[in-house]
C-alpha cells in the first residue's frame, strides 16, 4: 500500500470542490446511473460506460481524473484487465463502488484494484445507499475510504451534496468488507421476515450478525470499529430492512418456498450475497473464521437445509455468554 501513499493524484479536493472534473464510471446499471447522477449535480463532467456503450472503453477513460467502477462482482476482474492495457496514469485516481468478493481468488475489489495498479490511489465507496432513495433525492449518506487521505478527500467532494454525505476512512478494506458482509445478513434477515417470526427474531439476529462480521473483518485486516460505522452496522440495517434490498428479496423468497433460479429470474438484476456467501464460508474453512449465521445461510442457498431448519440450527447451538461483541 506504501505507493498509494506517496503518489500523486490528479484531482485535489480544492478542485473536486470548485472546479469541474472529469470523471468515468464503468458500469451503467442502478447504482452507477444514481452516482453519475450525483457528480453531475456538483456540476463535473460524467462519462458512464458499459459493455453495451457504442464507446470504447479507452475513449472513455481518456481523460479522466477518476474512473469509478461500479460493475458486478463478475466483471471486475475483466475489468481491471482491460484498464491495465490501457496505460493509465499513476494519477488517476480509481474508485470502487462494488460490494462482493472474486470467487477465484477470494480477493476483494479494491484489492483487486490495488494489484493491478499498485502506482495509483485506489478508493473505497460504500455506505448504506440504496439506489432508487438515491435517485429520488432522499437524505443519504456514505464513506470515501482509502490509504491515501488525498484521495478519499477528493471523492468525498467529488460525491458530497445537500442530499449526500460522504465521510472519510482510512479503512478501505474494513469499509469494503462491511458492505460486502452485510449482503449475506440481509438474505438471513429476509429469510426471518418471510418465515414471519416476529422482531423478537429479526433484533437479535442482525445483533448477532454484527460480531459476526467484525470477527471476519478483523481477521482479514479490516479495523474493528469501521464495522460499526456506516459502511459496517450502517449498511446492514439498511439492506435488512428495506424491501428495495435485492439480496433481502432472496431470503424472503426463499422462505416463501421459491426456489433460487426463480427469485433470481424474478430480480432481474444481481444479488451479491448470494456468490457472497459461497466464497464466504470457502475463507471460513480455509481461516478457520466461525459464521454460523452466514454458514446456514451458504446450506439453504445451496439446497442443503430448509428455512425452518437454518433456524433450528441457529437455536439449537451451544449456550454461552454473551460477553462482548467478538465473541
Amino acid at each position: 500500500m506504501d505507493a498509494n501513499v506517496t503518489s500523486p493524484i490528479s484531482i485535489d479536493a480544492q478542485q473536486a470542490q470548485k472546479q469541474s472534473a472529469e470523471l468515468t464510471i464503468l458500469g451503467a446499471g442502478a447504482w452507477g446511473t444514481a452516482l453519475a447522477s450525483l457528480v453531475e449535480k456538483n456540476n463535473h463532467t460524467v462519462c458512464l460506460w458499459s459493455r453495451s456503450s457504442e464507446m470504447s472503453l479507452a475513449d472513455a477513460v481518456q481523460d479522466a481524473h477518476v474512473i469509478l467502477s461500479a460493475v458486478s462482482m463478475k466483471g471486475v476482474p475483466s475489468v481491471a484487465a482491460q484498464l491495465k492495457e490501457l496505460n493509465i496514469p499513476p494519477e488517476t485516481i480509481i474508485v470502487t463502488a462494488t460490494k462482493g468478493l472474486d470467487p477465484e481468488t477470494t480477493r476483494t475489489p479494491s484489492q483487486i484494484f490495488h494489484d493491478t495498479f499498485p502506482d495509483n490511489p485506489i478508493v473505497v465507496l460504500s455506505g448504506p445507499n440504496l439506489s432508487k432513495e438515491i435517485d429520488r433525492g432522499l437524505p443519504a449518506a456514505t464513506v470515501a475510504a482509502s490509504s491515501h487521505p488525498e484521495a478519499a478527500e477528493a471523492v468525498q467532494y467529488l460525491f458530497s451534496s445537500d442530499t449526500f454525505r460522504v465521510y472519510s476512512s482510512p479503512d478501505p478494506l474494513g469499509a469494503e468488507l462491511g458492505g460486502t458482509l452485510k449482503n449475506v445478513i440481509a438474505i438471513a434477515v429476509g429469510i426471518c421476515e418471510g418465515l414471519d417470526l416476529g422482531s423478537n427474531a429479526r433484533s437479535a439476529l442482525m445483533t448477532r450478525a454484527l460480531p459476526e462480521m467484525i470477527r471476519i473483518g478483523t481477521h482479514l485486516g479490516g479495523q474493528a470499529e469501521t464495522f460499526v460505522g456506516l459502511s459496517g452496522l450502517g449498511d446492514m440495517l439498511a439492506t435488512c430492512t428495506s424491501v428495495l434490498s435485492r439480496n433481502y428479496r432472496v431470503g424472503y423468497g426463499l422462505a416463501q418456498g421459491k426456489s433460487l433460479d426463480q427469485i433470481l429470474e424474478e430480480l432481474g438484476s444481481t444479488a451479491e450475497g448470494v456468490n457472497t456467501t459461497n466464497v464466504l464460508v470457502q475463507i471460513a474453512n480455509r481461516e478457520g473464521i466461525p459464521v454460523p449465521i452466514s454458514r446456514q445461510v451458504y446450506h439453504l442457498l445451496n439446497g442443503k437445509i430448509t428455512p425452518q431448519e437454518a433456524v433450528e440450527a441457529l437455536m439449537e447451538r451451544d449456550l454461552k455468554a454473551e460477553a462482548c461483541l467478538l465473541t
